[in-house]
C-alpha cells in the first residue's frame, strides 16, 4: 500500500488527482471554520460536551457543528437524499428505467439527487435555525438574519455536494466519501489530546490506555481482513473455434466480498438514525425531547436500531451493487459455466445462496463494529467519539482509494508495456 502510494506521486497524471484532492479537503476545511453570519457559536459550545446525538453529528461535520460555520450541517442532507433516491430507484418503474439506460440515465439521477439534497438542505437548515434562536443563540432574531442564517446553511451543504462531484471526477475515488473521511479524521487529535489530559488529571490510568490500544489494533486488524475477504467462485469458458484460431477454454473466477457494499450501509443508517432524531431535538416539546434522547447515540434503543439498520443496508446495497442474474446470464452468453452448477438459471440462484451468507457475515461484523464501543468505553473508561463507526468509514474510504491507486499503476504499467 505505502508502496503504490510512493510510486502515484512519481505518476504526473496520478499526483496532480492527489494534489487536486489535498487541495479540495484544505477548502473544505477552511469552510468548516468560517462561521455562519448572525450567530454566537459560544453559546452552543457548552451542549456538544455531552456528546450524544450533537457529539455524533458534530464528527460527521468534523466540528462544524460545533462552531457553527457555512458548512455545520456537512454532507448529510446529500447522504440522505441518495438513500431516498435509491429506494424509489426499486419502487417508481421510470427510476429503475432511467438507472438501466447507462450514464444518461445516471446523469439524470443524480441531477433528481441534487434538487433533493436542496430540498433536505432547506428543511434540516430551517428547523437548525429555529432550535439555536429557541437557545438564544441569534443576537438579532429578525427575518432577514433568519433567512441569512437558513441560506448559507443550504449554500454550504451545496457546496460541499458540488465539491464532492469534483473529487470523483477529477480526483480518486469517491468525493463524498473523502469529505466525510476528512470530517471524522479531523477529530483524531482532539481524542488523543483529552485522552493525554486524563491521564495528566488521573481520570484514567496507563493501563487503560494500553488495553484501549490493544483493542483499537485488533478491530482495525479485523476491519481490514474483513473488507479484504472475498470468496472465489470458479468459472471455466469452453473452448470456441472460430476460422483456425481458438478462443476460450480459460478458467478464472468471480471474486464476491463479504462486505459487497463497504462502508456505505454505516453511512446510511447513520444519517437515517440522525435525521428522526435531530427533528425530534430541535422541536420544543417534552415528548419530541424524550424521542431525541432515546435515539441519540449511546442508547439502547439506538445501537439495537443501527444494528438492525447496518444489516439491512448491507443487504440493500450489495442487491444494488450485485445482480446474480445478470451476472449468470453474461456467463452463459460466452459459453462459460461454473462447475457443477447449469447454465442459467440454477447458477443464478447457487450465486444468490452464496452471497445470501457471506453478506451475512459481513453484515453482522459491521454492525458489530459500530456498536462496540458502547462495550468498550465502559470496560477501558475513555470516552472517545472516535469510535467504530468512525473507523469503519476511515478504513473503508481509505483501502477503497488506495485500490483505485493501485488499479491507476496497474493500467498505467500495462500501457507502457504495450507500448
Amino acid at each position: 500500500m505505502l508502496s503504490a502510494l510512493t510510486n502515484s506521486l512519481k505518476v504526473k497524471g496520478l499526483r496532480e488527482k492527489i494534489f487536486f484532492i489535498l487541495a479540495m479537503i484544505a477548502v473544505y476545511r477552511i469552510g468548516a471554520h468560517i462561521p455562519v453570519p448572525g450567530v454566537d457559536p459560544a453559546r452552543l459550545s457548552e451542549l456538544f460536551q455531552q456528546g450524544g446525538l450533537l457529539g455524533f453529528l458534530d464528527m460527521f461535520s468534523g466540528g462544524a457543528l460545533r462552531r457553527f460555520t457555512i458548512f455545520a450541517m456537512s454532507i448529510n442532507p446529500y447522504i440522505t437524499a441518495s438513500i431516498i433516491m435509491q429506494l424509489l430507484t426499486v419502487v417508481i418503474p421510470k427510476l429503475e428505467e432511467l438507472s438501466k439506460q447507462g450514464q444518461e440515465g445516471k446523469k439524470a439521477i443524480a441531477q433528481y439527487t441534487r434538487y433533493a439534497t436542496v430540498v433536505l438542505a432547506l428543511i434540516q437548515g430551517f428547523g437548525i435555525t429555529l432550535w439555536i434562536k429557541n437557545l438564544g443563540a441569534i443576537a438579532n432574531p429578525s427575518y432577514f438574519n433568519l433567512f441569512t442564517i437558513i441560506m448559507t446553511l443550504t449554500a454550504g451543504t451545496a457546496f460541499l455536494m458540488w465539491l464532492g462531484e469534483q473529487i470523483t471526477d477529477k480526483g480518486i475515488g469517491n468525493g463524498i466519501s473523502i469529505i466525510i473521511f476528512a470530517s471524522v479524521i479531523s477529530r483524531a487529535p482532539s481524542a488523543v489530546i483529552g485522552i493525554f489530559r486524563k491521564l495528566q488529571v488521573g481520570t484514567i490510568n496507563i493501563f487503560n490506555v494500553i488495553f484501549f490500544l490493544l483493542i483499537a489494533v485488533v478491530v482495525v486488524a479485523a476491519i481490514i481482513y474483513i473488507q479484504q475477504g472475498e470468496r472465489k467462485i470458479p468459472v471455466q469458458y469452453s473452448k470456441r473455434v472460430v476460422g483456425r484460431k481458438v478462443y476460450g477454454g480459460q478458467s478464472t473466477h468471480i471474486p464476491l466480498k463479504i462486505n459487497q457494499a463497504g462502508v456505505i450501509p454505516v453511512i446510511f443508517a447513520s444519517s437515517v438514525l440522525l435525521f428522526p432524531a435531530t427533528i425530534a431535538k430541535i422541536l420544543p416539546y417534552d415528548w419530541a425531547q424524550s424521542i431525541a434522547n432515546m435515539l441519540s447515540p449511546g442508547s439502547v434503543l439506538y445501537t439495537v436500531i443501527y444494528a438492525l439498520l447496518i444489516v439491512f443496508f448491507t443487504y440493500f446495497y450489495t442487491a444494488i451493487q450485485f445482480n446474480p442474474r445478470e451476472v449468470a446470464d453474461n456467463i452463459k452468453q460466452n459459453g462459460g459455466f461454473v462447475p457443477g452448477r447449469r447454465p442459467g438459471r440454477p447458477t443464478a440462484e447457487y450465486l444468490d445462496r452464496i452471497l445470501t451468507r457471506i453478506t451475512l457475515a459481513g453484515a453482522i461484523f459491521l454492525a458489530g463494529v459500530a456498536v462496540l464501543p458502547n462495550i468498550v468505553m465502559p470496560l477501558t473508561g475513555i470516552q472517545v467519539r472516535f469510535g467504530g463507526t468512525a473507523l469503519l468509514i476511515v478504513i473503508g474510504v481509505a483501502l477503497q482509494t488506495m485500490k483505485e491507486i493501485e488499479t491507476h499503476l496497474l493500467q498505467r504499467h500495462y500501457q507502457g508495456f504495450m507500448e
